[in-house]
């Protein structure tokens, strides 16, 4: 027998982009390195998950809620949840696409403006689920070269870049402010002219998951914006600041015949009951999201002040992480952390091989994640 892996029949019907697709890798989860190397006590700063978990009255809430119901289907069109959503936003309910996770809702567009002779854009390094989501719709990846390493914000969205790179099959334009993996974000006036230059069949999806970690003045006014602007859409997670990443939900904001194109390949029921009550409390208890910015915003100056005492560089961030530059491979540094149970995301699949994104933690996660990043730099 010959090492070559027989190709099935089936595979004639593949869509060519699936082809080239390589799964996306999530951070490592901690039963993982446990079984991998048997590693107990770990801790993971990979996923940029929110350290003190979700608002005690969502936890409140999901544990009286488990004893309902579980038979019966969910609110298919998330009312109440719109409601609050629209209120927040200054929109109608009929603005809100509500999807498991924000990720979805990138697919959705995808599917709804891409396909063969269409393309979208993105930077070079930015989030690896816009290629995926391009090319599983065989649509062409127009990629912009990110702002150089000498610049404010080295590895950055170059919008001036992207408008300058504008072609009439653009149909979709991806961009995340804060960015990840980098932190990097795309300052107001910037986007604003952006916009302006932005052609009205192109959509532009505007991806916010980090939105509550930034200092307000670097935000962009992005509800103003797409009230301005029918082809910009909004999206947001409860995965971050929130603190429920286990339920998976997230949502858009956009013009609503937008909205409404989404709603057409849109699979039913995709928020389960109980994602859906915890996004409502959760929307609530804005004292909760108070404490978990504070936090991450201390702990992000101290954890960079100390990455800077050891040498090493990080990227101007405004997001829940640190990315950090070695300055060579990093890749022997991330064994080394993971061996001393500490799980961080190595950045090689982003054509980042000198860099580890690191999530901010507790005091007490960072301080350990500190101690064991000086014995892996050291070894």
């Amino acid at each position: 027998m010959s090492g070559k892996k027989e190709v099935l029949p089936f595979f004639e019907f593949v869509a060519p982009g699936v082809m080239e697709l390589h799964p996306y890798e999530p951070g490592m989860p901690v039963e993982e390195l446990q079984r991998r190397l048997g590693v107990s006590n770990a801790i993971k700063l990979a996923s940029n998950e929110n350290p003190l978990g979700p608002s005690p009255k969502v936890k409140a809430a999901l544990a009286a809620a488990s004893e309902g119901n579980l038979a019966l289907y969910p609110d298919d069109g998330g009312f109440r949840l719109k409601a609050r959503l629209a209120a927040l936003h200054g929109v109608g309910p009929e603005s809100i696409t509500l999807c498991n996770g924000s990720n979805t809702l990138l697919d959705l567009v995808a599917r709804v403006f891409l396909g063969p002779g269409r393309a979208a854009m993105y930077s070079k390094y930015a989030f690896a689920v816009y290629p995926l989501v391009t090319l599983a719709q065989s649509a062409e990846s127009i990629v912009v070269p990110a702002l150089p390493d000498d610049s404010a914000m080295p590895y950055g969205d170059d919008v001036e870049a992207m408008a300058r790179m504008l072609r009439p099959d653009v149909a979709v334009i991806f961009i995340a402010s804060p960015n990840n993996p980098t932190g990097t974000w795309v300052e107001p006036a910037a986007f604003e002219r952006f916009m302006a230059q932005v052609p009205a069949h192109t959509v532009v999806v505007l991806d916010e998951a980090y939105h509550h970690f930034q200092d307000p003045a670097t935000r962009i006014d992005s509800d103003a914006l797409m009230r301005r602007y029918p082809n910009l859409m909004i999206t947001r997670t409860f995965s971050k600041v929130h603190g429920i990443a286990a339920l998976r939900i997230g949502y858009g904001v956009a013009h609503p015949q937008l909205t409404d194109l989404l709603h057409r390949v849109r699979q039913p029921f995709n928020n389960g009951s109980l994602a859906l009550l915890a996004a409502e409390l959760a929307l609530e208890d804005t004292a909760h999201v108070a404490r978990c910015v504070e936090l991450n915003a201390q702990e992000r100056k101290r954890v960079t002040a100390a990455l800077q005492g050891m040498g090493l560089r990080v990227l101007p961030t405004q997001a829940n992480f640190v990315t950090v530059d070695f300055g060579k491979p990093s890749a022997p540094i991330h064994q080394a952390l993971l061996e001393q149970g500490v799980i961080v995301r190595p950045m090689g699949s982003y054509l980042l091989p000198n860099f580890l994104r690191v999530s901010i933690g507790t005091e007490a996660e960072n301080d350990r994640f500190l101690a064991a990043l000086k014995k892996a730099v050291q070894a």
